[in-house]
Order: C-alpha cells, then sequence, then structure tokens
C-alpha cells in the first residue's frame, strides 16, 4: 500500500480496512512498516503496549488496532527476512512502500486524493511522484472523493473507498486538536457530524507531544471555555500517559468502507495467486 503525497491519504486507515478483511477469511498476515518517527533503529517488532517513540505512531496504531505482528525496520527486506524467521511464510502487507523499490511486491496498491491531481512534486507541493508513476499500481484507490479523470488510470483496476469519522461521546463545546497531515480535513469531518469545536490546535504530522503542549492545550479549554477536547486515535497514540490529563477527552477512530469489497479482495488474491503460483 502506498500513496503518491507525502502524507494525507489515508494509508493507515486502507492498511487496517484491508487487514480487517483479510483476517474475516482466516487469511494470515503481517504488516511491514518502516516505522516513521520512532526514536529507534534496525528491525523490530511492535509490543501493543509499548510507546509511539519505540516504534512510530502509526504502525503502533496499526498493531494495536489488527492484533496481528507488525514489524518496522528501515529496510523492508529484513523486515520481511526477520518476520519470516519469527512466523514463518505468510502474506505481508507493506505499509507506505510504493517508493520502496528493493522489495518486490506481488500487488501495488495506491491511493489518490483529488488534492493529488493538481499537485506539484516535491519541495514545490506534495508529490513523491508523478501522476505517470500510477503505471505501477495493479489497483487505485480513489479516496476522498477523487474523480478517475483526473488520473492516469488507463486499464487499471479502480477501487473506490469512503472515509468518515466514529464521533461518539464528544465533550460539548470541545477543543479540536491534531498532528497530522491534513488537520483541517479532520475539523470538516467533524463539522459533518454536527460538532462544531470552539477553538482548534494543530501540530505538524506525528507530533510527539511534551508537557509544554498539554499546558498550552489546558490554557486553550479554559480560555475558550471549553468542554473538552477531541481528537484522533493517531494523536492518542502519540499522546501516551498525557491521555488522562486531557480529560474529558473524546478520541475519534476513521471508518473506511471500500466499494465491492468482497471482489476487491478476490482480484488481489487471484493476482497474488497467478504470480507466485502458491494460493
Amino acid at each position: 500500500m502506498g500513496n503518491l503525497s507525502a502524507g494525507g491519504s489515508g494509508k493507515t486507515p486502507f492498511v487496517i480496512l484491508l487487514g480487517e478483511l483479510l483476517k474475516a477469511r482466516g487469511i494470515k498476515f503481517d504488516v511491514l512498516s518502516r516505522g516513521y518517527g520512532r526514536t529507534t533503529l534496525g528491525v523490530r517488532m511492535i509490543d501493543p503496549a509499548g510507546l509511539a517513540q519505540e516504534f512510530g505512531d502509526e504502525p503502533l496504531l496499526m498493531a494495536r488496532k489488527l492484533q496481528v505482528p507488525v514489524i518496522v525496520g528501515e529496510d523492508r527486506c529484513q523486515a520481511g527476512r526477520f518476520a519470516e524467521a519469527k512466523l514463518g511464510p505468510q502474506l505481508h502487507l507493506l505499509d507506505d512502500g510504493f517508493q520502496h523499490r528493493a522489495l518486490f511486491r506481488d500487488f501495488d496498491i495506491v491511493l489518490v486524493t483529488p488534492q493529488d491531481a493538481a499537485d506539484q512534486l516535491l519541495p514545490a507541493g506534495r508529490l513523491r511522484e508523478p501522476l505517470y508513476s500510477l503505471r505501477r499500481a495493479d489497483a487505485v484507490v480513489l479516496a476522498s472523493g477523487a474523480s478517475p479523470e483526473s488520473f492516469p488510470l488507463e486499464g487499471k483496476t479502480i477501487w473506490r473507498v469512503r472515509r468518515g469519522i466514529l464521533a461518539q461521546n464528544v465533550p460539548p463545546r470541545p477543543v479540536a486538536f491534531c498532528g497530522i497531515a491534513r488537520p483541517q480535513n479532520f475539523v470538516l469531518q467533524l463539522r459533518a457530524a454536527n460538532i462544531d469545536p470552539v477553538a482548534e490546535a494543530f501540530y505538524r504530522d506525528h507530533h510527539a507531544y511534551t508537557e509544554k503542549d498539554i499546558r498550552e492545550l489546558l490554557e486553550l479549554k479554559q480560555r475558550s471555555e471549553a468542554g473538552g477536547f477531541v481528537t484522533t486515535e493517531k494523536d492518542a497514540v502519540n499522546l501516551g500517559g498525557y491521555l488522562t490529563t486531557l480529560a474529558p477527552l473524546a478520541v475519534v477512530p476513521v471508518k473506511m468502507d471500500l466499494t465491492d469489497a468482497a471482489n476487491a479482495v478476490d482480484t488481489m488474491l487471484q493476482k497474488i495467486t497467478e504470480r507466485t503460483g502458491k494460493p
């Protein structure tokens, strides 16, 4: 799984979605991830009770949500060999791996968003690769309402996903805060769910929260006379022990649905079988 842009396309929710679909079929798999933002080095298997600083926020979230082995490593080839030594041969889901050309893949899935169609390459924009790189993809996932006419998709398998949030037990008049790639999308989703934050605080993607951040958030809550806080699951991972300090705090999960999911998974598994000769 991967994308063309530097974050914000929904890779992590999609890995979790695909993992849930595979688990429902009884297919064993693990997840290989770089572990972006961690302070450790080398190949490590994630302890779901661990910290984001050890493993990276998104891999830790995937391990907690899927309850399957997640292995982090700068070199995904080494991570895969480590996984097979520990777990035996099984399906590997390569998180954020479209640009990891050193590792052969049997099936490439790429997510695109409407913003990608008009974006520019880094550093002028957010694109890590040009749009024509989609020719390497086996399936292109149209996320956030992306239009197929905006991308070079001739001959490509096209999947569509719907992405939203499950906003439950949100305090009245909350302060919304997050450290994600496209924070305004989170606020728009809250408002679509009839939740109107009285104040907002945004941080850089993968932000590791500090005592100073918590103090400033509590001061913002007091100034705005807010009833509490609302944030994302990814931020909850990065908050660590500060979670209880911000109570009442609602952690809002992302809900992603794949149109015609059964057929999509069948297509993927059939192609993998054809390329590997193994069911």
